[in-house]
């Protein structure tokens, strides 16, 4: 295999999920700027319609709701009728709940799980048959750095991200002799508009600033970079895993510093 051009996305399809905003808005264009033919789904249609205005070329739009399973195969069936194939499947939509467990609400869980959890395991199970069918792609979900480590209010929004994590897993295990990879990205905190209620109050936001190693959050455009590395060449032999673009967060055991360090 040449080592030159293992980012080249140049002739692959690629499905941005959760494409209108935030994480996915700048993964699409990140796609988009190494070659890729990218689709734009989203559930806000508008939103997906303006990134793919953005982008330009062949970039394309959609309306899709990951909770809806049926909506779901519909639509990557279609982007890989229309383009001929479907290389690289991304999907970025969360929604958390912060509450306690002793007050958690069946409603609220229901949403957040049937999200995070069950949305993603509609879109790894869509994207798996198209490509597991044509024999190659790389599928990436959004997993968190709440899949390793907790604090009070997260049970729900942890526990499905650790879920992920191991539909990542077995996934890859099933679906790796169609020459199929699958992994996912587990970001620590991002300024996107899921984490407006933090940056709202300055002593949140410090605080989880300085629980991470490199002392600050991290930007949309800086989970670009690992989302990219896991659908290219670059990562051929990377399969079953999770990376972790957490500036340090999940490294460190706690926020105090000893004296003298």
């Amino acid at each position: 295999m040449s080592l030159n051009g293992l980012f080249d996305l140049t002739g692959r399809t690629a499905a941005i999920i959760g494409g209108g905003s935030g994480i996915g808005e700048a993964v699409a264009t990140g796609a988009a700027r190494h070659g890729a033919d990218v689709v734009v789904l989203d559930a806000n249609a508008g939103a997906a319609s303006r990134v793919a205005g953005a982008i330009g070329g062949r970039a394309t739009s959609a309306s899709l709701d990951i909770r809806d399973g049926p909506a779901v195969h519909e639509a990557l069936d279609a982007v890989a009728r229309d383009r001929g194939r479907l290389d690289i499947v991304v999907c970025t939509p969360g929604i958390n709940v912060r509450t306690p467990i002793l007050k958690y609400d069946a409603d609220d869980f229901d949403r957040v799980v049937n999200l995070n959890l069950k949305g993603s395991f509609n879109v790894l199970q869509a994207a798996g048959r198209t490509m597991t069918a044509q024999g190659s792609g790389s599928i990436v979900l959004f997993a968190s750095i709440r899949a390793l480590v907790v604090e009070p209010g997260q049970s729900v929004y942890a526990a499905t991200k650790a879920g992920i994590v191991q539909l990542v897993r077995t996934a890859a295990v099933e679906f790796g002799k169609f020459g199929v990879r699958v992994n996912a990205v587990g970001p620590g905190v991002v300024e996107t508009p899921l984490t407006e209620q933090i940056k709202a109050d300055k002593d949140w936001y410090a605080a989880y600033a300085n629980k991470s190693a490199l002392g600050r959050w991290a930007r949309a455009e800086e989970m670009v970079g690992p989302t990219l590395f896991l659908a290219s060449d670059a990562a051929s032999f990377v399969t079953g895993t999770v990376l972790f673009a957490d500036g340090g967060w999940t490294a460190a055991d706690g926020r105090f510093t000893p004296p003298g360090m």
